[in-house]
């Protein structure tokens, strides 16, 4: 039978574990959302593109002003 000090020991011993692993898996998750941070820029770079290829079809007269500039502010919202 273990006496009341050999279990507390083991119990904070097996919090220190505990308490490892979530420092771990905090450190995994932070890499992971600052590799995800190009995610914001690929969408910008996105929508630039939108308004890239509008400016294009409104040179080329596809669509008119008027729809240019709905378009546009639909993209910008």
């Amino acid at each position: 039978m273990m006496c009341p000090m050999c279990l507390s020991v083991l119990l904070i011993g097996l919090l220190w574990v505990v308490l490892f692993i979530l420092l771990i898996a905090g450190i995994i998750w932070a890499i992971r959302l600052a590799k995800r941070e190009g995610y914001f820029y690929r969408k910008a770079r996105s929508a630039d593109r939108a308004i890239a290829i509008l400016k294009e079809r409104y040179a080329k007269g596809e669509i008119d002003q008027k729809e240019y500039e709905e378009r546009k502010k639909d993209l910008a919202a």
